[in-house]
């Protein structure tokens, strides 16, 4: 499969981002890395090998930019306040610089987004945000309220960036055209809130999967199981 290599500098974050393509047509998918998980992990972990199938068949195009998690949600070495601003940033560079760049190299407007564990809330948020540009959301076990992060801290920046809490409000009328599937693990850490979230999909009339694997748990041999027969489903 053929594999490209990117490093660009990036305007919204002030520095060097780095991104690994796999593919050369099909359809997009944004793939989100773990918790402070560079770009070439899911290369590293095997999971682009157990979506390699879609790739070689130019069904997919499967893009993995880099992630800052380290410098905002999970630093702790500066203010709440900060770590929530610097995501900020990082879904500008998702907005303008990554999502860009797939719907100019495929012509697809609409993409698909993916993400494991913490991956998942990066994917879910970036969906929820901009529904109208995702038409396919799979998030495997993954977490969708970062207030734990930050010691109490609260503003508008946690607020928008934090499913859990502002999807109930949230009325954009192409949440109800994507195709969403929330994957957990019966004995997974964030079982609770995904079923969380899918109660408040289901209270808003929502179309949604919520599929509760079992007899599996959080970790990456579930994950390469399941994501290649959710990419089966685009259409």
């Amino acid at each position: 499969m053929t594999e490209n290599y990117y490093k660009w500098h990036s305007p919204h974050l002030d520095r060097e981002f780095e991104m690994l393509v796999f593919g050369d047509e099909g359809y997009p998918l944004i793939l989100f890395p773990t918790s402070m998980g560079r770009y070439y992990e899911h290369k590293d972990r095997g999971l682009i090998a157990a979506l390699s199938w879609f790739v070689d068949q130019q069904l997919v195009r499967i893009y993995c930019p880099d992630s800052i998690d380290s410098d905002s949600w999970y630093n702790k070495q500066i203010p709440p306040a900060a770590r929530a601003y610097n995501h900020t940033l990082y879904d500008k560079v998702l907005l303008h610089e990554v999502l860009e760049r797939a719907v100019q190299e495929t012509g697809v407007q609409r993409v698909a987004v993916a993400g494991c564990s913490f991956g998942g809330y990066h994917a879910a948020n970036f969906a929820f945000r901009y529904p109208e540009k995702v038409s396919y959301l799979f998030s495997l076990s993954g977490t969708f309220d970062v207030r734990s992060r930050l010691e109490g801290h609260y503003d508008d920046n946690v607020y928008y960036h934090n499913p859990l809490d502002y999807m109930p409000d949230n009325a954009d009328a192409a949440l109800w055209r994507m195709g969403i599937i929330l994957s957990v693990a019966d004995n997974d850490v964030n079982r609770v809130q995904n079923e969380r979230l899918s109660r408040i999909l289901a209270a808003k009339g929502i179309s949604h999967w919520l599929d509760v694997r079992q007899q599996a748990v959080h970790d990456w041999p579930l994950w390469k199981e399941v994501l290649p027969y959710y990419l089966s489903l685009i259409k």
